[in-house]
């Protein structure tokens, strides 16, 4: 399906789709990971297929939020429509590239050193409160004139001024690179920023039980499906992100609890805090002794905080 997106349906990268035309793809995109997680539950029973539903939605969430980045970076650098879909053309392949590479190696690590987990969901908890009480804008500034930016331009002679679709042009006898090579490395860079949280992410809500090849199924799956349409989420709700202005508050609260679902169990089995937790937590969560929060929960937390920012995003809309 990817292929059929890039290579068949969009043979023309340099013409932007039309609104109902990347509306229509987003449909098709969400439909067809309903329709994949009907499946799961068929296959493998309806708990991997919840698991998928989870992952899905985190990871779909994490990809609006890339948008908020993707539409400062193309503003401060000038890049036209018809341009930016170029950028996300390629963008999108390098991401499924690197989302693999990480699925493939953080799965490995967890399951080797389990001590990893917790420290997973520091970080996650770090991310969620930095995500909490961070701006837009300061976002954007990070990102466009950043370590990375600085660096292109140490190593790469480039110019100010955007040719076309080109990447690099010939001038003076040696190559150079256009803006929109910048602009590529920035959005490959955001990617690769923003899955170091999400693959811990996903990775929390699996329990401990799974295989590594169930692991890095569910992972990889749920990633691919969330990025294949995000290039379509572009160019359909761009000009509506002002709609969108709880999204990361729902998004830091989501991290900061699947971070405290990593943590729960090694803090189980500390001797201080192992009365406290059989105290508060309910029975539902202990599972042959072990904590254990119910797949069926952890997607009603991120369901409903979801559906809340959203909502209250529509009701109480940002000034453009």
């Amino acid at each position: 399906m990817l292929a059929l997106d890039l290579g068949v349906f969009k043979r023309n990268q340099e013409e932007a789709p039309s609104f109902k035309e990347a509306l229509g793809w987003c449909v098709v995109w969400v439909s067809l990971a309903i329709v994949f997680g009907f499946l799961l539950s068929l296959w493998h029973g309806p708990e991997t297929a919840e698991l998928f539903a989870a992952g899905y939605l985190l990871e779909l969430a994490l990809s609006v939020d890339n948008l908020f980045i993707f539409i400062l970076v193309f503003a401060h650098f000038r890049i036209p429509q018809h341009l930016q879909h170029r950028v996300l053309f390629w963008g999108i392949l390098g991401a499924v590239v690197m989302r693999a590479l990480f699925i493939v190696a953080g799965v490995a690590a967890v399951d080797r050193f389990i001590f990893l987990l917790p420290i997973f969901g520091l970080i996650l908890i770090f991310t969620g409160a930095k995500m909490a009480f961070a701006k837009d804008a300061d976002d954007g500034r990070g990102v466009t004139e950043g370590f990375m930016v600085r660096t292109v331009r140490r190593f790469f002679p480039t110019t100010s001024e955007l040719h076309g679709k080109a990447f690099w042009i010939k001038e003076n006898g040696r190559r150079v690179f256009t803006p929109l090579f910048l602009v590529l490395v920035i959005i490959e860079c955001t990617d690769l920023i923003f899955a170091i949280d999400s693959i811990p992410a996903v990775l929390g809500i699996l329990p401990s039980g799974m295989s590594v090849e169930e692991r890095r199924f569910i992972a990889f799956t749920s990633n691919i499906f969330a990025i294949m349409g995000l290039r379509s989420m572009y160019f359909a709700i761009a000009g509506f992100m002002h709609y969108f202005r709880f999204l990361k508050l729902a998004l830091a609260f989501i991290l900061v609890f699947i971070g405290i679902k990593m943590i729960l169990p090694m803090a189980a089995t500390i001797s201080a805090t192992e009365g406290l937790m059989h105290a508060w937590l309910p029975a539902a969560f202990y599972r042959d002794g072990a904590v254990h929060i119910p797949t069926q929960f952890s997607l009603a937390v991120i369901g409903v905080a979801l559906i809340l920012a959203v909502g209250l995003s529509v009701a109480l809309p940002k000034k453009k």
